[in-house]
């Protein structure tokens, strides 16, 4: 039986405020394997990108993994302290921020910081340094890559500095790289591209992907299998194209109903009532109980278990009842 090449189990991430302590994910857990491409979907607050930086140890004080682990190749990154962290976190895992000037230093060459990457966890002459990182300005599709090495961020287009974050993700030849909201601050036509070049890195250099976004037409067309979150929890698990085509949960229907291909021309964009509750006023059952079209009474007080078919898990009363009646009338 192969090990999955990152398994997160029951993550559980807090923040110790001065009069409270917020629970920012609870009982997240799922799996990834070597090569595979999968899609983390919610609005903002969902807790997508606190369970990516969780992964790296990233999460800031007053932030904490308060349970949980996080298995990658078999370790524990919960339990590994700084030092060991390092080893991993830009070199066997990358990731890609959504505002690569927030990624990059405006006042070093390109050249000077995909070598100093290199340098950070490789053992390299300068020579064979600049060739690496010549090597994967050129994987990007990078125009005169030579020319690009030597200017600074600023006098790059938006989709010119986010490729040259993808370079420098991929210059220590990461197993995983994990994706939030790579494409946000760019234009349509830039987003498509970019979302191309990683869908093609992924499957030329079998790198698995942790894509984070609240777009889930982007998901349907680069990854493998999705999750959605809401209000820090897993709410749907299952292959990309079993959650675009036959999505069970109540939440996951709105995000598609919501799509704009999903609207007919000179109609409003339909919308889920209501907002993303924060994490101070997360409400007691089921978290999406007040938005939800179909909440029974039970969904007011009792937070939903998941029931799982088919490869596919929700988090559901309405859905356990349907498979509870499901079963009964094929038993009969």
């Amino acid at each position: 039986m192969s090990v999955a090449l990152l398994e997160i189990r029951n993550l559980e991430v807090r923040f110790a405020m001065r009069h409270v302590t917020l629970v920012a994910l609870r009982d997240v857990s799922f799996a990834i394997n070597r090569g595979e491409r999968l899609g983390i979907v919610g609005e903002s607050g969902a807790g997508k990108s606190v369970a990516a930086f969780s992964i790296l140890n990233l999460i800031s004080k007053p932030g904490y993994i308060s349970a949980g682990e996080i298995l990658f190749e078999g370790r524990d990154l919960t339990k590994l302290g700084p030092q060991e962290m390092r080893k991993i976190r830009g070199n066997r895992i990358s990731m890609i921020f959504q505002d690569p000037m927030m990624t990059l230093n405006p006042v070093l060459t390109v050249g000077t910081q995909l070598t100093e990457c290199l340098h950070a966890h490789r053992e390299l002459s300068e020579p064979e340094a600049r060739e690496i990182a010549m090597e994967r300005l050129a994987q990007v599709h990078i125009p005169s890559p030579e020319a690009r090495f030597d200017q600074y961020p600023h006098e790059l287009s938006g989709g010119m500095r986010q490729r040259i974050v993808i370079a420098t993700a991929l210059l220590t030849n990461p197993w995983l790289i994990i994706a939030d909201e790579p494409t946000t601050a760019l234009d349509v036509t830039i987003q498509a591209e970019i979302m191309d070049l990683l869908l093609e890195l992924c499957e030329s250099q079998n790198v698995a992907l942790i894509l984070i976004t609240h777009d889930l037409g982007v998901v349907s067309q680069v990854t493998e299998r999705a999750i959605v979150m809401y209000a820090g929890r897993v709410v749907e698990e299952a292959p990309t194209r079993e959650i675009v085509r036959a999505a069970k949960h109540p939440y996951t229907q709105g995000l598609i109903g919501a799509l704009p291909q999903q609207t007919e021309s000179r109609r409003r964009l339909k919308q889920i009532r209501g907002v993303m509750p924060a994490l101070t006023e997360i409400p007691p059952g089921c978290a999406f109980h007040p938005r939800c079209p179909y909440v029974l009474d039970v969904c007011r007080v009792q937070l939903p278990g998941y029931s799982i078919k088919n490869g596919a898990r929700v988090a559901c009363h309405m859905v356990a009842a349907q498979m509870q009646t499901e079963a009964k009338e094929s038993e009969s």
